[in-house]
């Protein structure tokens, strides 16, 4: 059987954490900046778990973990 392929646009943009759970960026970080708050901007950059109904999809995605 041939080996799986991993999506390459997932595996850019989602990371498993230790315990196996997807992690994401937040959106809205990229431009227009002057118009949002420092504190909204810091909390932009942090990281987040995909939600529970789209975790499944994205697994299916990323056949190998860590790509």
């Amino acid at each position: 059987m041939p080996k799986m392929k991993t999506k390459r646009g997932a595996a850019k943009r989602f990371r498993l954490s230790a315990r196996g759970k997807v992690k994401r960026s937040r959106a809205y970080k990229r431009h227009i900046l002057t118009s949002k708050s420092t504190k909204r901007k810091r909390h932009l950059d942090t990281d987040t778990l995909v939600s529970k109904a789209d975790s499944r999809r994205v697994r299916e995605m990323l056949p190998y973990g860590r790509p």
